[in-house]
């Protein structure tokens, strides 16, 4: 099922915590970080505290920008972003500043919690996901019953643990602040637990007066059928990649991409690249990789078109040579219509030879882009 894109904001100081045990919260951004923290709340749908910051530190989480609220009004959007909280048990105060400032509000949590929530009259929509939490579950509600796009979450660090952990984040943006806490009993900004392998990619570095801003993408692919954030940032450029084929009335224009299980790109390619007419983007990709290379074995394919079963212009179609490179894993956006090849099955051909293969419907309309001369 499609989920937001979900972003992770924290401020932290040098040596990892979010606040202190005093009881003022203490300031980590700068006056101007403030200023851009704003300005990422006024550009999504939706921000998300868990209970517990609820409790320590009665956030109001509004867009304080008068010109950034008129500016979602124009676009027809919400004076404000939705707000959303979680709490697997619904008590919390009614009186808290969440539930009367800014516009709607909802309370994601369990069978149980939903019915102490409406005991207590919180002034929130109250939504029972079941027995127990699933953050699955509730991004899928965020997505499909409240339209979120773009959710940005705010703390604390229970929730950005979890999401992390449950390979669920899109984007991590870690504010550093020039101070240090030291005290063992401040609350920390991740938690122990097992998290996704390998290194996350950073895309931006600032510095904003006197604290600077770092914003990583997760890299590794999930395994299996299980989709990660990370599958969804390599499909999107394996998308970008198609953008780039020379235009051609006889084959698509296809991207393509080859990533190993700790998130390193091992190689990409797309449809009659280079000198080649008749290439196709995951032939062009693997002839990049090295044979040999071990990883492969746990690596996965990104392709914007489902890799073909059959081809004229060469010997062996592109879901032949992948499963003869040892890759076991397919993530595509578009299965393959009857254009050029009635019947093809590509992911048949893959699923015969041990491999996975997932479809992520959502990226479909980005995949047909660069095709549309093909259609009618």
């Amino acid at each position: 099922m499609p989920l937001p894109y979900v972003l992770l904001s924290a401020a932290v100081s040098l040596d990892g915590y979010l606040d202190d045990t005093g009881p003022d919260r203490l300031l980590l951004s700068s006056p101007a970080d403030f200023d851009r923290v704003d300005e990422v709340r006024a550009s999504v749908d939706a921000i998300l505290v868990g209970a517990g910051t609820i409790r320590a530190d009665n956030p109001r989480l509004l867009v304080n920008s008068d010109e950034r609220r008129a500016a979602r009004v124009a676009a027809g959007e919400a004076e404000y972003p939705l707000k959303a909280t979680v709490s697997a048990t619904g008590e919390l105060d009614p009186a808290a500043a969440f539930w009367h400032t800014g516009g709607e509000k909802v309370l994601l949590t369990t069978d149980e919690g939903a019915r102490h929530a409406h005991a207590l009259g919180l002034a929130a929509d109250v939504v029972p996901l079941g027995a127990a939490l699933d953050w699955r579950a509730a991004l899928e509600y965020l997505h499909d019953r409240r339209g979120v796009r773009r959710l940005m979450v705010e703390g604390g660090g229970t929730v950005h643990t979890q999401l992390l952990q449950q390979e669920l984040a899109d984007e991590l943006q870690l504010v550093l602040a020039p101070l240090f806490v030291g005290d063992p009993d401040a609350p920390r900004l991740f938690g122990p637990g097992a998290y996704q392998g390998g290194r996350l990619r950073l895309v931006e570095s600032r510095r904003i007066e006197d604290v600077v801003l770092t914003r990583y993408l997760p890299t590794a692919p999930g395994t299996g059928d299980r989709v990660t954030a990370a599958d969804r940032h390599w499909l999107a450029l394996a998308c970008e990649l198609a953008e780039l084929c020379p235009p051609s009335g006889t084959a698509f224009s296809v991207g393509a991409v080859v990533v190993a299980a700790d998130g390193s790109e091992l190689a990409r390619g797309h449809s009659r690249e280079g000198s080649d007419p008749v290439v196709h983007a995951e032939e062009a990709a693997l002839a990049k990789a090295d044979p040999a290379d071990p990883r492969l074995a746990t690596a996965t394919v990104y392709s914007s078109l489902e890799p073909c079963a059959r081809r004229a212009s060469r010997p062996a179609p592109c879901a032949r040579l992948i499963l003869d490179a040892g890759v076991r894993r397919v993530v595509t956006a578009w299965r393959e219509p009857d254009t050029f090849v009635p019947g093809a099955d590509g992911s048949g051909v893959l699923a015969a030879g041990g491999a996975v293969v997932v479809v992520l419907p959502e990226y479909e309309q980005r995949a047909k882009a660069p095709n549309r001369h093909l259609e009618g």
